[in-house]
């Protein structure tokens, strides 16, 4: 998978994300096939894991969990995301950081 990051001119940052569901924790950082990977406490059931996934990346990113928009990937562990008011350095900071 090629790098997914793109910025819109209206600040919206849409990102490529993996999920690993059923982690020992909740953490944002590192990067899969050029993808950010999410790691997340919450198993891969009804949605539970795209879920809190969408909520670390808010928190991540510092913006309301409506910023956060799943766009495709609901039963994949990659996931497209639109992400409201995203500083890109930000996204830079955690591709940057190990898993």
């Amino acid at each position: 998978m090629t790098p997914a990051v793109q910025e819109d001119s209206g600040g919206v940052l849409k990102i490529a994300v993996w999920v690993h569901p059923g982690s020992r924790r909740t953490v944002v950082g590192g990067s899969h096939d050029g993808a950010l990977v999410v790691r997340v406490v919450a198993r891969a059931v009804g949605g539970a894991a795209t879920d809190a996934a969408l909520g670390a990346l808010a928190a991540a990113f510092k913006v309301r969990s409506r910023d956060v928009v799943l766009v495709s990937g609901a039963t994949s562990r990659t996931k497209i995301v639109h992400i409201a008011g995203a500083d890109p350095a930000t996204l830079g900071d955690l591709l940057a950081r190990d898993r």
